[in-house]
């Protein structure tokens, strides 16, 4: 069969297109149902292949040899030129090897007690709040926590002066490379420098209370041990991989159940059968659904970029060599079932749902936070529901903000209290 030609949205400059992509949320949905699950339009004056689609995702993947990371140039500026992300063939894989030895079976064993600790310390900042407060903010300055304590060392307040930098470094990731002062980019840079300074101090000081010991005496691909300044971006990109993903998939998590009472209810009828022992990983098969049906409508990677060396075929469409392609991962047909429109995890346990979900992204390059974030998110969700009762504020935006992650416009604002005062 003949493959047929790339549908293109026949955008010219991309300026009205870019606009969209920043402000439409369902603006690859749209574009979808006019193309098909394959069609290029330009971004940010870069010609974009967007995908979506088991059948096109699972061709993309196999085609791993015919392909090779990309993103945009204002995340590879801010990630630096030897970052993992930025790298491909040998060099790449030799980084991830020695980075992946942080999110091991054996390393996320070792982190489980200083994470529960950090849930404590999160329900308790929340009970004593006087007021409404952001979940949101209070989820990334958590999922930030996780990262700097496990990994790095550090205490509370080098934590709290690094994540300064690091929220104005994360927040300009995908935005126009424009290195004139007082821009979010030339922010985000002067941060960048900042922030790769403070990570060499602690490398060089050999703390061994984080899990750096795990990744001393890694190798590049030559076989040469890897120097402080390229240790220093690979952990600035673990930072990110281990933070964004997480913090996210807890706001959306907490978003659904907060809007779902009844959700939270059956959640909970099960937690509160047979609470763990502090420090153990919970094991639940409705915990397990309820994270899946997150991950299926909010995905904390909506996507992720590849360019294609040579010229390949995609669900039947020719897509031409030195193409970039952006992989959609919301589940093809959600918007034409009124039933996969609706939160329901009970779909993951009765054997209506079928799709395979890659809600961290898939192939050689699948985030490398994926490990840490999953065990968070069932850490916090067992550990915060046992202890403090969450009430919703009224009147507040909770549609999502998709870039760079999944987020609730308003920061999810709400009320605690004991569990203790959860029935009066």
């Amino acid at each position: 069969m003949t493959a047929k030609p790339l549908p293109s949205t026949a955008a010219v400059t991309g300026l009205k297109e870019t606009l969209d992509f920043f402000n439409d949320p369902s603006f690859a949905q749209r574009r979808f149902d006019a193309y098909g699950d394959v069609f290029a339009t330009k971004l940010l004056a870069q010609r974009i292949v967007f995908i979506r689609g088991e059948r096109a995702i699972t061709e993309l993947l196999n085609q791993g040899d015919s392909l090779e990371g990309w993103w945009p140039e204002s995340v590879k500026q801010l990630l630096g030129s030897r970052s993992l992300a930025n790298r491909s063939g040998p060099g790449h894989k030799a980084r991830r090897r020695v980075v992946g030895q942080l999110f091991s079976s054996a390393a996320l064993v070792r982190y489980t007690p200083s994470i529960t600790g950090l849930i404590d310390e999160l329900a308790n900042d929340l009970i004593q709040s006087p007021g409404c407060v952001s979940l949101s903010a209070m989820m990334r300055r958590f999922a930030f926590a996780v990262i700097a304590t496990t990994v790095l060392g550090l205490d509370r307040e080098s934590r709290e002066v690094l994540f300064a930098d690091f929220e104005i470094w994360t927040k300009a990731l995908f935005s126009l490379p424009l290195a004139i002062p007082g821009t979010p980019f030339a922010r985000a840079m002067a941060a960048r420098l900042r922030l790769l300074k403070r990570i060499k101090q602690v490398l060089q000081q050999g703390s061994n209370r984080g899990g750096l010991d795990l990744i001393s005496g890694g190798l590049d691909e030559a076989g040469i041990p890897l120097d402080d300044d390229d240790l220093a971006e690979q952990l600035l990109l673990l930072l990110f991989a281990g933070y964004e993903t997480t913090a996210s998939s807890l706001s959306c998590l907490f978003r659904a159940l907060l809007i779902q009472p009844e959700v939270m209810q059956w959640l909970l009828s099960e937690l509160m059968e047979s609470p763990w022992p502090a420090s153990s990983i919970p094991q639940s098969a409705r915990l397990d659904a309820t994270v899946l049906e997150v991950m299926r409508q909010t995905p904390p990677v909506g996507g992720f970029f590849r360019r294609s060396l040579r010229k390949i075929e995609l669900a039947d469409v020719e897509v031409p060599e030195n193409s970039v392609i952006q992989v959609a991962l919301s589940p093809s047909g959600q918007m034409d079932s009124s039933d996969l429109s609706h939160f329901r995890p009970q779909r993951h346990l009765d054997g209506s749902f079928d799709q395979t979900l890659l809600p961290f992204g898939g192939g050689e390059r699948v985030c490398l936070g994926k490990a840490l974030a999953e065990l968070e998110i069932r850490l916090m969700v067992v550990g915060l529901l046992q202890k403090v009762k969450l009430q919703l504020e009224p009147d507040q935006d909770l549609s999502l903000q998709l870039v760079p992650s999944p987020s609730p416009r308003s920061g999810l604002m709400v009320r605690a209290m004991p569990t203790t005062d959860r029935h009066p």
